[in-house]
């Protein structure tokens, strides 16, 4: 008689359960962002325009002051693709290197609204009381200055160029960047672990550095987003007055300006630059309300 012996259980495997790792507020962004399909449309154009500005030597066809006199209001053709201006200088090499200086007063009027709004907002939040008020007071009336008509008197002061009407447009958005830093300070300002870092002796600059700035920083970036195609298209229309880039220079507003006479026969010539500027404009626009929905602390439905 022979006994039967029960099969053997089947031998498992150990699993290999690698534990995932959490994501990162980096990857959560990233993943975020990647959805914002206008978003990533306006980020490849802005990087398309940065990266012909710094090799528009290489990237030009033709010198943009080089002039041609037989060539004047070419229309385009395979030598020149946007046509040729008045004293027959390249259009489209113009608008190339005019993007330098589009892209350089929109970072210099950044960095002065920066540098003034971000540190008095960080101090008025977290001191308020007459502090407060007073930096509050002062943010609502220069606000109330249109960036052109202060830009103009900065310029009867001084002289007219690039700098002087960039600091003052950077004047001009400051508040805007106050306002964010200052409600930011404020909310923190209240949190219980702020007042037992003060009572443990922690100071206030440190208070800012370690508290504030982190959690201004996502409605910082997408504040200065916005302030670049706001300080593009002001550039434009300060440069179309001849009170910001200087000829021979050119920049998409200067282009502008001394291309209305001809826009009835040769509109290609206004156009270029209008295009440019309006594509540049929404561009840092679509890109800031990207940010804005990647950047924000709201829950997100995933």
């Amino acid at each position: 008689m022979t006994t039967a012996t029960p099969d053997a259980a089947p031998s498992v495997g150990p699993r290999s359960t690698a534990a995932s790792r959490p994501e990162t507020r980096w990857g959560r962004f990233v993943r975020r962002f990647r959805r914002q399909r206008g978003a990533v449309a306006a980020l490849a154009f802005i990087v398309i325009v940065v990266v012909c500005a710094v090799f528009a030597p290489w990237v030009a066809p033709k010198d943009p002051i080089d002039q041609d006199l037989s060539a004047s209001l070419a229309g385009p053709s395979s030598e020149y693709w946007l046509g040729a201006d008045r004293l027959g200088r390249d259009t489209l090499s113009r608008l190339i290197f005019g993007a330098r200086f589009s892209l350089l007063a929109a970072v210099q009027a950044v960095l002065v609204a920066t540098v003034l709004g971000v540190p008095i907002g960080i101090v008025a939040g977290l001191a308020r009381g007459w502090v407060d008020a007073i930096a509050s007071t002062i943010a609502d009336a220069v606000l109330s200055i249109p960036a052109i008509v202060l830009a103009l008197a900065i310029i009867g002061v001084l002289k007219p160029n690039l700098t002087n009407a960039m600091i003052a447009i950077g004047i001009v958005y400051a508040p805007r960047l106050f306002r964010v830093v200052r409600s930011a300070a404020i909310s923190v300002r209240e949190e219980t672990y702020i007042e037992a870092a003060r009572a443990g002796g922690v100071g206030t600059l440190t208070i800012a550095r370690t508290h504030v700035l982190p959690n201004v920083a996502s409605p910082l970036v997408v504040q200065i987003s916005l302030a670049l195609g706001f300080a593009v298209l002001a550039e434009a229309g300060v440069s179309f007055l001849g009170l910001g880039v200087q000829p021979p220079d050119a920049s998409w507003g200067v282009m502008l300006g001394q291309s209305t006479a001809e826009l009835e026969d040769h509109p290609i010539l206004v156009l270029a630059p209008g295009i440019a500027i309006m594509l540049a404009v929404l561009s840092f626009n679509v890109l800031g309300d990207g940010l804005n929905d990647s950047l924000g602390r709201e829950i997100r439905r995933e």
